[in-house]
């Protein structure tokens, strides 16, 4: 199954004729760069086992210091192996290289448009500076970028991102494990790489697929330099855009997808904020298979303007502005759960377009040539 397809589950629920011209409203005044931007707030939890899985959560950040205009948020999760090292430092250093490839006096247009090959050549600068560090260590990396409606992100490794907007489940990520990425596979093994699971005495196979030398579950990762060329540093890349309706991500660690389907994740948190909302997803995946592996999840919600006044303005129903907001992102949902390989039967979501899509694993080919881009900052993968 290809990485890159979504997938999307429909929820019941109309739309009131005033909300939707609200919307269009909004839209055209953003069309004239009139609009507000939607705000955003962020939480996470984590129940630790090994003590591997690190979390960025900046949701102010300026491209400009003192330039509310250049503002944006960010947000990583670093799920370790083999030690914390490769994990501390990416989180230290990442998010400074990716900004380090763009000129800080882009126009936003321009900076939104660098933005996904900043962050291919964020984390391959990350990775080779990390190698001198003579460390093994390993980690994936899921970062999201957030600017006004805009959401980048850019992943190495299994620690998924996905967004429900306005009744749909969208992924924003790859997962690079070799069970769950037949092109990964494929790339490994044409590039003189081997692919098997584990042999033990009488000849049986146990475990996930791996890669030899190393024997590592993942095909792409920060560090991890000891199990040779075939894993690579270069991140799948996907930017949308978000309609009026705004969206709420969750970016979680394999501690729990690997409990949870993203539909069985978004409900258990619907109704609850960011932080509680995190948590509540934590406590479920622990429940459901026991605390096995550092268990981590980041809630960001993305709430347009029209429904920040929901909790400003007072109600005739009491309660009700907090209620309406809940409901704006959390409807309740169809039966069923949506697993990884139900995502190939779903189309597009309505209220997300898509900008921007590339997982080559080719620097050559991501790299086509790009003015903004400061192309010093970029040195060759593994």
């Amino acid at each position: 199954m290809s990485a890159s397809r979504s997938g999307r589950i429909r929820r019941a629920g109309s739309v009131a004729l005033g909300d939707f011209l609200r919307r269009e409203a909004s839209a055209e005044r953003a069309a004239l760069g009139g609009g507000e931007r939607p705000s955003v707030a962020a939480g996470q939890a984590c129940r630790a086992k090994k003590g591997e899985d690190f979390a960025l959560l900046k949701p102010a950040c300026e491209r400009r210091p003192g330039a509310p205009s250049t503002s944006f948020s960010a947000f990583a999760l670093f799920d370790g192996h083999n030690g914390s090292a490769a994990a501390v430092y990416a989180e230290e250093h990442l998010l400074a290289n990716v900004l380090g490839c763009v000129p800080a006096d882009l126009s936003r247009d321009d900076w939104l448009a660098a933005l996904p090959r900043a962050l291919v050549a964020g984390f391959v600068k990350t990775d080779k500076d990390f190698q001198t560090k003579a460390h093994s260590s390993g980690t994936t990396v899921t970062l999201a970028i957030i600017d006004g409606s805009v959401v980048t992100v850019a992943s190495v490794g299994d620690s998924r991102c996905v967004l429900d907007a306005a009744g749909s489940i969208y992924y924003l990520s790859a997962d690079h494990r070799f069970d769950a990425n037949e092109e990964e596979v494929g790339r490994v093994t044409e590039c003189g790489g081997e692919v098997g699971r584990l042999n033990v005495v009488g000849g049986a196979e146990i475990g996930p697929l791996r890669c030899w030398p190393g024997g590592l579950c993942l095909s792409r990762s920060i560090g991890d330099q000891d199990v040779g060329e075939f894993i690579i540093p270069v991140p799948y890349v996907k930017q949308i855009k978000l309609s009026n309706a705004g969206g709420r991500l969750i970016i979680s660690s394999d501690g729990v997808w690997d409990a949870l389907t993203a539909e069985m994740a978004f409900r258990c948190a619907r109704g609850l904020p960011p932080e509680a909302a995190a948590e509540q997803i934590v406590k479920e995946a622990v429940e459901s298979k026991g605390l096995r592996d550092d268990t981590t999840c980041i809630v960001i919600d993305i709430i347009p303007p029209e429904k920040q006044k929901c909790t400003i303005e007072s109600p005739k129903t009491p309660g009700k502005g907090l209620v309406l907001l809940k409901n704006f992102f959390l409807r309740k949902t169809a039966s069923g759960s949506l697993s990884l390989a139900d995502k190939d039967n779903y189309p597009e979501p309505d209220f997300v377009e898509e900008v921007f899509e590339d997982g080559c694993p080719s620097l050559s080919r991501r790299f086509v040539p790009l003015s903004h881009l400061d192309y010093g900052c970029i040195i060759g993968a593994k």
